[in-house]
């Protein structure tokens, strides 16, 4: 079995407050991209996972191994060999690891005839990470919570294009929480019918932090706006960052660039 864990963009991250369990309230709205990792699962007589591509930075067993665990754990499901071909860049904001995760939990379901609801796989996604029971269903989505906690968004993402760059720069969740302040300003609004209001509608907290911190960031992002593009922002807790188009964009800058692709999603 071959499945093909994609990655996500944020529309706005509003971060509300700490919370007393150590994570933090926010707001966002996620979107799934046509950038994917490779996920294979063979059977083996004993469990083996194996990945390959980008480097994994990794203390102890990661998150598809977790994912099969927990899963083993609960169910006692069989051995399976698990190849990860990693593609999406770590630390970027685009959500790699927990796509792989919750793809590994989705895979393993159907592998083993477990036949989890929906409902009962986000669950399970959630005890591995905050923005992995968004991959479960992997459409548009309004999330708050620690980002587990999701509604379904209405949005005409006909004709969107999207150019997607990454810097180069890891960005780790513990660094980016601990620069990032607080939003003073509203909350995010549910409304996105308007795209023509997102660029003030949609602010994500993190991204005037740590584009202070990797300049290269913000001046990427001001690029974005002088191509034309209707919405820019920083993904995430970044580094990457992004623009939206009417139309498929041309004459780009070339450095980082590492998608350009109609936003709807085909493996």
């Amino acid at each position: 079995m071959i499945v093909y864990p994609n990655a996500k963009i944020n529309l706005g991250l509003r971060v509300l407050g700490k919370r007393s369990d150590g994570y933090h309230d926010i707001q966002s709205i996620m979107l799934p991209i046509p950038l994917f990792d490779i996920l294979e699962i063979t059977a083996s007589e004993v469990f083996e996972y194996h990945a390959t591509g980008l480097s994994i930075p990794q203390d102890g067993a990661g998150l598809v191994e977790k994912a099969y665990q927990l899963l083993q754990q609960a169910y006692g499901i069989g051995s399976v060999r698990i190849h990860l071909r990693k593609q999406i860049p770590i630390g970027a904001g685009l959500g790699g690891g927990s796509s792989d995760a919750a793809f590994t939990i989705k895979a393993l379901n159907e592998w083993f005839s477990l036949n989890l609801t929906t409902k009962e796989l986000q669950a399970f996604a959630a005890q591995l990470g905050s923005d992995c029971p968004f991959f479960i269903e992997n459409t548009p989505a309004f999330s708050e919570g620690r980002g587990e906690v999701l509604s379904p968004i209405s949005l005409n993402l006909n004709s969107m294009h999207v150019a997607l760059y990454n810097p180069g720069i890891h960005v780790s969740t513990a660094l980016a929480y601990g620069v990032v302040q607080p939003s003073a300003t509203p909350e995010l609004s549910r409304d996105a019918s308007n795209p023509s209001t997102w660029q003030d509608q949609y602010i994500n907290d993190f991204e005037i932090p740590i584009g202070k911190l990797h300049p290269e960031i913000a001046k990427g992002i001001v690029e974005l706006k002088q191509h034309g593009a209707f919405y820019t922002a920083m993904s995430g807790s970044g580094s990457s960052y992004f623009g939206l188009f009417s139309k498929r964009p041309d004459r780009l800058n070339e450095k980082h660039l590492i998608l350009v692709s109609s936003l709807t999603l085909k493996a």
